[in-house]
């Protein structure tokens, strides 16, 4: 099995950007935990972070032409904004979770929206790093 890990905007600045929210675990202390519980389940994890919308909307794309299993993205601010990013899900029919270090329910209110959603199998949010181990077992059907 082979599972694309994606992640938007600012996701690179974790440890760095409001830690009282994201915590002090960098970017690289993700891929690590994420690796780790991937060797252990047995399946190829593959990471891609990119600031820009479009750059995600090609890794979901490319996705597709790799033969992709499973997608785990968190869309970062985009989660509220990109039509673009919903389309792209749609459009490759890999099983997606959308997963939010935070919960964005119990933050600003233009955060309670997420246009990604409608192509996603799950959505796990406010759970931490951790999340992405949980979304990792769903995709592989261990149990989370």
């Amino acid at each position: 099995m082979n599972i694309l890990v994606l992640n938007g905007p600012n996701m690179n600045m974790l440890g760095i950007r409001q830690p009282e929210i994201y915590g002090r675990e960098t970017y690289e202390d993700l891929k690590t935990m994420i690796q780790a519980e991937a060797d252990k389940l047995g399946v190829t994890v593959s990471f891609f972070q990119s600031n820009h919308e479009g750059a995600l909307v090609d890794a979901i794309q490319q996705a597709y032409f790799d033969h992709v299993d499973g997608i785990i993205i968190n869309p970062g601010a985009y989660t509220h904004t990109s039509v673009a990013l919903l389309d792209a899900v749609k459009s490759v029919g890999i099983p997606t979770v959308e997963v939010h270090v935070s919960d964005p329910d119990s933050r600003e209110e233009f955060r309670h929206v997420s246009y990604i959603r409608a192509a996603c199998t799950a959505t796990i949010k406010g759970r931490g790093l951790p999340g992405y181990l949980d979304a990792l077992r769903l995709l592989c059907g261990a149990d989370a």
